[in-house]
């Protein structure tokens, strides 16, 4: 690719804002609302995108797809209530800043993130393709096998405010993850003779009931979002909050640069998506803080990773589509039928034959994310005002809308009545102290390892060393182990640091 087609092709996405615009605008609305995807948009969209032209068609749906991964974090952030399964690790710290009257600047802090995040993934897309392009052939079983327990010790990092329950939470939440049919034999387990079960339990239903029902339900009973003086700083929230946000946003620059690209190796490997990505790089975030203790108490670090892995995700699940003509998501699926509706041939041969085209799709998206940094970073004042609504008239509105949310997934009115299952569970955990979050990345991450941890092993006849047979493999299995030890060997140091400075005081 020549710089000469590098800024035709950006002129070219520029000239096409009239169709980026209401892609973003959409996207922002979609994401907003919980259990609403961009793919099921996409979808009902299909007739429209395959009746314009296919660089119009793809501006519209990249900007779609990179505004609803940017505006899920908003309903995290102000109601605990993540817009998609990549906003979930956003709770853990945005929710908390916006108790404590800080929810404008959690926004600021969520877009500033996303926006940056997948900007800068997006240009090391184009030019790292040919070699990102591998990444999805390398990362195998084995490799998976690592990557997901990277997120699910993310389960342990919760239970260590109270180890018991966390566990339980975590291995609950695991246990409701393998309800489904077997990956390799198709027997159902623990189906209780539902039909609806053996895809195993939907993901926007589980997500629904335990953060935005039991919320909802958590509401009503507390009247208020906001305590009172968090209430006080959020009524006087003024632009000087937004420019706080942006000021400490440049201050974690490298905090945002090296989680997008968590977000942007986990990308290319299809199928494994935002939501791997956004926990990952929490808890990758969390265990090589100088203060770890602060993470979940609402600190800018707890809500920049999460949303800077999860927009880094959007370029990278576009590389193996475009690159190998395999989708790395739903999304991309529906992409690809775009492309092909088009007469387009994905592959190699497609960067030769259309390099306009196979190289615009990463230059729109660039596009996009420049577009979305000065239509939604003002918005941030306005949106946080959302909590400043009494709980009586918000409960009601939240529940409604998230359960037709959840048959809009499926369009199972049986999946209606599991959302409102899962919010008693979720109302239950809230109030006995059980942590939702843990019981969510067992739900989303257990099956995804199951199923790579059983690949391996029937690839090997069941030999557990081939866990350990990569180079690659055992590097991340190093990764993992340093990880974990990290927090420990800091805690033996300030215990020593605090016992020689007590001898020396005692001296």
């Amino acid at each position: 690719m020549t710089w000469d087609l590098l800024l035709d092709l950006f002129a070219a996405q520029f000239g096409l804002w009239w169709v980026i615009l209401p892609g973003i605008l959409l996207g922002i609305v979609v994401g907003i609302l919980p259990g609403f995807s961009p793919q099921n948009t996409l979808i009902m969209l299909l007739p429209l995108t395959l009746a314009v032209p296919v660089e119009q068609a793809f501006a519209f749906m990249v900007a779609l797809y990179c505004a609803n991964h940017l505006s899920g974090g908003v309903p995290a952030i102000l109601v605990r209530i993540p817009g998609s399964g990549g906003a979930a690790a956003t709770t853990l710290d945005g929710y908390p800043m916006t108790q404590k009257g800080q929810a404008q600047q959690a926004l600021v802090l969520s877009f500033v993130a996303s926006v940056f995040g997948g900007l800068i993934t997006t240009l090391a897309t184009l030019a790292l393709l040919p070699w990102l392009s591998q990444i999805g052939l390398v990362l195998r079983s084995v490799e998976m096998v690592v990557v997901l327990l990277f997120g699910l010790t993310l389960i342990a990092v919760i239970a260590a405010k109270d180890t018991l329950k966390g566990l339980i939470a975590g291995f609950f939440g695991l246990l409701i993850g393998v309800i489904g049919t077997d990956h390799i034999y198709n027997a159902p387990r623990a189906t209780f003779g539902f039909l609806e079960l053996y895809d195993g339990v939907p993901i926007v239903a589980a997500l629904i009931g335990l953060f935005a029902v039991s919320e909802a339900l958590v509401m009503i009973e507390e009247k208020l979002i906001v305590a009172a003086e968090g209430r006080e700083r959020a009524m006087r929230s003024n632009w000087s909050e937004t420019l706080e946000g942006l000021r400490i946003s440049l201050q974690k620059w490298w905090h945002i640069v090296w989680t997008a690209f968590v977000g942007l190796l986990i990308g290319v490997v299809p199928g494994a998506g935002a939501s791997i990505a956004a926990f990952v790089a929490y808890q990758q975030s969390r265990m090589w803080s100088k203060h770890p203790e602060l993470y979940g108490t609402g600190i800018p670090e707890g809500v920049i990773a999460p949303e800077s892995a999860n927009n880094g995700v959007t370029s990278g699940t576009l590389v193996p589509m475009m690159a190998l003509g395999v989708p790395g998501g739903t999304t991309s699926a529906v992409m690809m039928i775009v492309l092909q509706y088009h007469g387009m041939v994905m592959g190699p041969q497609l960067f030769t034959t259309s390099p306009g085209l196979a190289y615009g799709v990463f230059v729109s998206m660039a596009v996009a994310y420049v577009f979305m940094i000065f239509t939604i970073l003002p918005l941030a004042r306005y949106m946080s005002r959302i909590v400043l609504i009494e709980t009586t008239y918000l409960a009601p509105i939240i529940i409604l809308v998230t359960i037709v949310a959840a048959f809009s997934e499926r369009q199972y009115l049986f999946d209606m009545g599991l959302a409102l299952v899962f919010g008693v569970i979720g109302y239950i955990a809230h109030k006995t102290n059980y942590h939702v979050t843990a019981m969510l990345i067992g739900i989303i991450l257990g099956p995804l390892f199951e199923r790579y941890l059983v690949r391996a092993l029937r690839i090997s006849e069941g030999d557990l060393m081939v866990l350990f047979s990569s180079t690659l493999g055992n590097t991340l299995w190093g990764l993992l182990v340093l990880s974990l030890a990290l927090p420990f060997w800091r805690t033996w140091r300030q215990r020593k640091a605090l016992a020689a400075e007590r001898f020396g005081n005692e001296s």
